[in-house]
């Protein structure tokens, strides 16, 4: 786990007496967890101090422990107030970068496919479909949990093929541009695996992960260009014990108090 020796050590890609953006690195939880484990969210804080004197009066929204990428805090409380407001009414795009399992055939397109808790796998999240759906049927919320039987949840994730890659010149991956159009629990994770194309070094929804294979879904479900299991293993093999392939490259919003158009970038590290 990456642990920032001095406060400059923040990689700070815009900041003024309201907001901060930082480049987080993978590997960094976005804010503490139970144990007060170290954060970005208290670097920034130790950093540049916030009005209310509160750290957890900065976060608006986090990244997962092993996404890269830009993340808004807000330093006074005014700020807060209005990116939360704009985070709501979803007025901030954020746009990632990942590096995919396969070769995608489509330049681009549009993955639509709710997603549910997995009951299976608790806690992690899978696509929902009607066979999923029939087995919560007469399952005790008191013993699965409430979040199990939550409906669900519409998710729009769009894609753009960048370039088709060599991983270390000998497995096949595409870089991948995508836009979180619902910004789910772990969205991009299942949707690109619901493809048939799993994010690069992902252990948790890829080849051999902790959740269901494919996202949830059969495998007679995906489409014809999907990674094959033979390739999927060689990646694993190449990407052992190295961060997932995945970079928060792009937010796009209104500054909350100057309404200024902000739109800034970072270049993703793999």
């Amino acid at each position: 786990q990456i642990l920032y020796n001095t406060i400059q050590d923040l990689e700070v890609i815009y900041e003024d007496e309201h907001i901060a953006v930082i480049n987080k690195p993978s590997g960094v939880l976005s804010v503490p967890g139970k144990e007060d484990n170290p954060s970005l969210n208290k670097a920034v804080f130790d950093r540049f101090g916030c009005e209310s004197n509160r750290m957890d009066k900065m976060v608006v929204h986090r990244l997962g422990m092993d996404t890269s990428g830009l993340i808004v805090f807000a330093l006074t409380d005014a700020a807060l107030r209005g990116l939360n407001t704009l985070f709501r009414t979803r007025k901030i795009t954020r746009k990632y970068e990942a590096l995919v399992c396969g070769h995608v055939t489509n330049g681009n397109g549009i993955i639509d496919l709710p997603l549910m808790r997995d009951y299976e796998f608790p806690p992690y999240m899978r696509v929902s479909t009607e066979e999923h759906q029939r087995a919560l049927i007469g399952l005790d919320p008191e013993k699965v949990g409430k979040k199990i039987l939550e409906s669900p949840k519409p998710s729009v994730t769009e894609y753009e093929v960048l370039a088709r890659e060599e991983l270390d010149g000998k497995e096949d991956v595409t870089r991948l541009a995508l836009t979180s159009i619902s910004g789910r629990t772990h969205q991009l994770n299942v949707h690109c695996a619901a493809i048939g194309h799993p994010i690069v070094g992902d252990a948790v929804y890829g080849y051999g992960g902790e959740a269901s294979a494919n996202g949830g879904l059969e495998e007679s479900m995906l489409p014809e260009d999907r990674a094959s299991e033979d390739l999927q293993t060689g990646i694993a093999e190449l990407y052992a014990g190295k961060t997932m392939c995945v970079h928060a490259n792009s937010i796009t919003f209104e500054h909350p108090i100057t309404r200024e158009k902000l739109s800034l970038e970072c270049t993703a590290p793999f």
